[in-house]
């Protein structure tokens, strides 16, 4: 397993940016439109962590969430809670929102339902049948590399980037300083997908651990839960 090859995967506002990972270090970047576009060209990636719900209940609040926003306190707030399916089948955020209330109690955001149409797209690979995928929270494995501490500065801040940059160095993920996707991917979704190869290398290597476990499962019978 030393060579295993692995790549964690974050939404960005092109479509999806993609770190892939061999022997612990960073063996490329890659971006396109659609996922399926990214996960096509890595068939050898033995696992895909991607920062994107996977696995949506018929009613109630994932426990998948509720325990990342406890792992990551007092930032709770870089963890939103995942409707049920039923709110993300809806045409328009009108809709969705009365849903929520509905099935929930609760209202939902306009930047929550922003990521209908890539949690749509992420879900449809892994309910095709690609197993690889396995969702993961970035802030959540930075702060286990960081000691079970979650890192204080925001991601979009220098200081929050150049901990989380130091963080990943010290895990031997070194990212190139030339990447060729200036202007197309933020910095901090570059740094997200590379927390999630972390978690996705850890995975393949059956070192990881997972929120809740045993996970929950969908109707399909799909686990439910966040690695890391």
């Amino acid at each position: 397993m030393d060579d295993v090859h692995v790549m964690g995967v974050d939404a960005c506002p092109t479509g999806w940016v993609a770190v892939t990972l061999r022997a612990g270090g960073v063996a490329g970047a890659d971006a396109a439109v659609r996922l399926a576009e990214l996960l096509e060209r890595a068939p050898d990636a033995a696992v895909v962590g991607v920062d994107m719900p996977l696995g949506l209940l018929e009613t109630g609040r994932r426990r998948a969430d509720v325990l990342a926003a406890e792992r990551i306190a007092p930032h709770r707030s870089r963890v939103f809670p995942v409707p049920p399916r039923p709110v993300w089948d809806q045409p328009d955020y009108h809709a969705a929102n009365l849903r929520c209330r509905e099935l929930t109690g609760s209202g939902l955001s306009r930047q929550t339902w922003g990521l209908a149409a890539k949690l749509r797209q992420a879900n449809a690979c892994r309910e095709a049948g690609d197993r690889r995928l396995h969702e993961v929270h970035p802030e959540v494995s930075f702060a286990a590399m960081n000691g079970g501490r979650p890192v204080a500065a925001s991601k979009k801040s220098w200081n929050g980037q150049a901990a989380r940059r130091r963080l990943l160095a010290e895990q031997g993920i070194v990212l190139p300083e030339e990447l060729g996707m200036a202007g197309r991917v933020p910095p901090d979704d570059l740094l997200d997908a590379a927390a999630a190869a972390w978690s996705a290398r850890r995975i393949a290597l059956r070192a990881a651990a997972r929120l809740p476990d045993p996970p929950e499962t969908t109707g399909t019978g799909l686990p439910v839960a966040i690695w890391y």
